[in-house]
């Protein structure tokens, strides 16, 4: 009887965790240090953080994208350090690799459909993080 309780205990607390680590589907949990603000959509992913300061690490996401290439709008505060956004498509082919203290509107390469993953990269980075991915039509 005690073997089967510590079982289920055990059992429950690896679910718990498995969950806490999941996040939001496929996307990791926050990373320490930010705290991002992320509206992840099919053809439609947000990212803004309103404070980083002097972080690193890296924060990777998957977003559907059910077009071949994507509009990427950059509205970004660096004070120090770099932040890079890298975007692969459904095959893992990059398509798209841009410092975010770039401004301005961009397109990346042609890519295949599906499930793309964008990352953004902090090395010692202070600012403001803002932009946004979209189908491009």
């Amino acid at each position: 009887m005690r073997i089967h309780a510590l079982r289920m205990i055990a059992t429950a607390g690896a679910m718990a965790t498995c969950l806490a680590l999941s996040g939001c589907g496929s996307n990791p949990p926050t990373a320490p240090g930010i705290q991002p603000q992320i509206a992840n959509l099919p053809d439609d992913f947000s990212y803004q953080v309103s404070n980083v300061a002097n972080f690193s690490g890296t924060a990777p996401y998957t977003w559907q994208n059910t077009g071949i290439s994507a509009n990427v709008n950059q509205s970004t505060t660096v004070t120090s350090g770099a932040m890079t956004l890298v975007i692969t498509d459904a095959n893992g082919t990059q398509v798209y690799s841009r410092s975010l203290a770039d401004n301005g509107t961009f397109v990346t390469a042609d890519g295949v459909a599906g499930t793309w993953t964008i990352r953004v990269t902090y090395s010692g980075a202070s600012g403001t993080v803002n932009f946004r991915a979209q189908k491009k039509t």
